[in-house]
């Protein structure tokens, strides 16, 4: 007997308002949602949950939300109508995403969230994330230690809603701050952008010509920051990033960006798709609804190593 599931007229307007396609119902779907895959780390969430789900035999919709919450939720009405049995999220703010995830909830279909947590617990299946805070005190001891414990530095902070902005920030800070040499002369947000990361790295230089290191939230502003340190002359800053990016990697051989915090993107998300693997066919929630995974720090001693977000053998 064939089984055909009906669509919406609201849910088929809702896929053709975002320029989704609209092929017949998968039997088993799994939904990928994270931010732009502009930035390779979460390209590499999204592509890592892919493998693994077409690997587990799910069809696969990956989506990208451009850290917009309006679209989020859009985009997990997509999910919703389109029959998904889990969603993998990366989600588009803290409080923003609560509603959301609540939604496709109370639709029947559970949330695994990657690298970001929301604040609320109890309305996603699982919260896998980074040890942020134990990764930006590894990133910390190094940027210290590079520093010689004395000098001005700037810290660029990545986007205000994203808690693991404030995590990062206070894990580095837990640890400079116990430097009284450590002189932070400027604090900044470049939303976790690279050309906002360049263009607020000029302006503070102009203020602040003599700033002997920057760390960093996040590669990609590490990357915005040593590309404007570069063009000044400033060949000596150091700069410390928080991701493991292999753009990052390479400026490290470079002898560019000292020190990143590697955290595991890649695995992060193949776990959020074996859990929600094991959720569909057996009904296994996840033993705790929060999960961290530590970071580990790369230098130019293990960067060789480094490979999309995950360190080969």
């Amino acid at each position: 007997m064939k089984f055909t599931r009906r669509i919406t007229l609201a849910a088929f307007a809702g896929m053709l308002a975002i320029g989704t396609a609209v092929p017949a119902y998968a039997a088993d779907l799994v939904a990928i949602i994270t931010p732009s895959h502009d930035n390779p780390f979460f390209k590499a969430e999204a592509e890592g949950a892919d493998a693994k789900a077409k690997a587990l035999g799910y069809d696969t919709l990956v989506l990208v939300h451009d850290d917009d919450a309006s679209k989020q939720s859009e985009l997990i009405d997509t999910a919703i109508g389109r029959g998904a049995k889990a969603i993998i999220l990366d989600n588009a703010g803290a409080d923003a995403t609560v509603a959301a995830v609540q939604k496709a909830k109370d639709a029947g279909i559970p949330s695994f969230l990657i690298d970001r947590e929301i604040n609320a617990s109890g309305v996603a299946m699982a919260q896998i994330v980074s040890n942020n805070y134990q990764g930006a005190q590894l990133g910390a001891q190094e940027f210290v230690k590079l520093m010689g414990e004395k000098g001005a530095y700037v810290e660029l902070v990545g986007k205000e809603s994203d808690t693991n902005a404030g995590i990062r920030s206070k894990g580095y800070h837990d640890v400079i701050d116990d430097y009284p040499d450590l002189k932070m002369v400027a604090q900044q947000s470049a939303n976790w952008s690279q050309t906002e990361a360049y263009s607020k790295m000029e302006s503070i230089l102009q203020a602040n010509p003599d700033i002997k290191g920057v760390i960093s939230g996040n590669d990609t502003m590490a990357m915005g920051a040593i590309a404007a340190l570069q063009a000044a002359g400033k060949k000596d800053v150091i700069v410390v990033g928080f991701d493991g990016s292999n753009d990052v990697r390479d400026s490290i051989k470079a002898g560019g960006i000292k020190a990143t915090v590697l955290q595991p993107a890649y695995a992060q998300a193949q776990m959020a798709v074996e859990q929600a693997d094991a959720f569909i066919k057996n009904g296994t929630k996840p033993k705790e609804e929060k999960q961290l995974m530590d970071c580990v720090l790369i230098t130019p001693d293990n960067a060789s190593k480094l490979e999309t977000f995950a360190l080969t053998d």
